[in-house]
């Protein structure tokens, strides 16, 4: 079965973590976790694969394509990932909750907490990045179910995303195995092809709230609602056409440096997302709000997750890398 119609046949009901775990499964079993890896040539089928589940339950998007992204990082770093497994990437790097690697080689042992682990509960291993004894990141893949795993209750008050159970995890001389060398996974290419990625997921849910406006603007017309159309229709064209273009370039050139690319287009898209949210909202008032559950998680689910953006700081890296531009770089 193909993923649009693996997931027609499920109506979200994701209300917890273990649901959203049972979905992942289901997911890997029937090997709709294989997407095509960034700068293979289908790019954008990537891109609309995550769009797809995004639109159809963040809380299970957020797991998708943390399992996604690791296996993605799997095959760019090396290792092989055990058939049927899911996988947490969890590389959040808060100054109280950090991890500390005792390197034996390619296995290590861990020691520390780890913040923001979506999905601990119900995944099978983790990518996880750790830090060795010359204070270099690491990235380490660890099977969750051994001894001195302990995954808590602490750090997760959300309402919105909150199935996603992103708690903190602590490790007690836990083993693990150093995926590729120090400064790897932030040096290599797809960390930033995997920036866009999520952004997919932003403008998949962006997409399915705006498509609640465009149903009722089919079935009344009414002024204001069709301006409010009209705002959304402009912001995710423009969305689409930057992802588009992002996996076009990440295609032709699969090695490039993308975080200027990755930036951009982030960007472009959290600010969609944020304007199909208000005018959606403005024009359709509290009735979705309240009567439409599917609307109603992914209303309460996005502004969430649209905070793996960093907002501000994140404008003005990118405003950093435009001053250092040539001004061909604005060119039609």
């Amino acid at each position: 079965m193909d993923l649009p119609g693996y997931l027609s046949r499920h109506t979200p009901d994701y209300r917890d973590t273990a649901a959203l775990g049972t979905g992942l499964r289901e997911m890997v079993e029937a090997g709709l976790d294989r997407l095509p890896l960034p700068g293979s040539g289908r790019t954008l089928e990537r891109w609309q694969r995550l769009s797809e589940v995004g639109g159809h339950d963040l809380g299970l998007c957020k797991l998708y394509e943390g399992h996604t992204d690791a296996l993605a990082i799997i095959e760019q770093l090396g290792g092989s990932p055990t058939p049927g497994s899911t996988w947490g990437m969890w590389a959040a790097e808060p100054p109280q909750a950090r991890v500390r690697v005792n390197r034996l080689g390619q296995l290590v042992r861990l020691n520390g907490r780890k913040a923001w682990c979506s999905g601990a509960a119900v995944l099978s291993h983790a990518l996880l990045t750790a830090w060795d004894e010359d204070d270099r990141q690491q990235l380490v893949a660890v099977a969750l179910d051994q001894p001195g795993v302990t995954v808590t209750d602490q750090g997760w008050q959300a309402v919105g995303m909150a199935a996603t159970g992103s708690v903190e995890v602590l490790f007690d001389d836990v083993e693990a195995q150093a995926i590729g060398d120090p400064g790897d996974y932030l040096q290599r290419p797809g960390f930033w092809h995997g920036g866009i990625g999520i952004a997919a997921c932003w403008y998949g849910a962006a997409r399915e709230i705006g498509e609640r406006l465009r149903q009722q603007c089919a079935r009344r017309e009414e002024p204001h609602a069709l301006a409010s159309l009209g705002a959304v229709d402009s912001a995710l064209h423009g969305a689409a056409q930057a992802l588009r273009v992002s996996a076009l370039d990440i295609d032709s050139h699969p090695h490039n440096n993308a975080e200027l690319l990755a930036r951009r287009v982030r960007a472009v898209v959290e600010d969609a997302a944020e304007q199909v949210i208000r005018e959606t909202g403005r024009a359709l008032g509290a009735g979705p709000f309240c009567k439409d559950p599917h609307f109603a998680r992914l209303a309460a689910d996005l502004p969430v997750y649209l905070r793996q953006s960093h907002a501000e700081r994140d404008l003005a890296a990118l405003g950093q890398l435009i001053a250092q531009q040539p001004r061909e770089g604005w060119a039609l």
